[in-house]
């Protein structure tokens, strides 16, 4: 029941996130032009605590839309989709930052990124030891 209430909380967001900027453009004329030449790029990230998602319920999520200007609900959206844009999307480019220091308890954190990367689609899940560990990878992306 859990991982079904977790696929409809991000298949909807998803939708919302990357078909709301679409639902003006059904009125405009067939002959427009088009008035965006970016690829869509609108991501559900969520956060939940255990093993693995499946088994887990997501304690935060948000949603971050980065072309063809950073928005969403996102805290710091700019920032993440900079941050993004620096690895060219590739979530496992994301490395710790050097000089965080954290306890080597074990809490785990799970973190997934869902929806449409510059015109693709994209899935992302990673496990980290604990809030700290998970800070230490990012300064934005993951900091909702």
């Amino acid at each position: 029941m859990r991982n079904t209430a977790r696929w409809a909380a991000t298949i909807g967001l998803t939708a919302t996130a990357v078909c709301g900027p679409l639902t003006g453009s059904a009125l405009a004329a067939p002959d427009a032009t088009p008035t965006s030449l970016y690829a869509p790029s609108a991501l559900v990230l969520t956060v939940a605590h255990g093993d693995t998602a499946g088994m887990s319920t997501p304690v935060r999520a948000v949603t971050l839309s980065c072309a063809p200007t950073s928005s969403g609900t996102h805290p710091d959206s700019a920032s993440a989709c900079a941050e993004l844009r620096g690895v060219s999307g590739n979530f496992d480019a994301l490395t710790a930052r050097d000089g965080v220091l954290c306890t080597k308890q074990y809490d785990p954190v799970i973190v997934t990124v869902d929806g449409v990367w510059q015109g693709k689609r994209v899935s992302y899940e990673r496990t980290f030891a604990n809030e700290c560990v998970k800070g230490s990878y990012t300064t934005s992306l993951f900091a909702f």
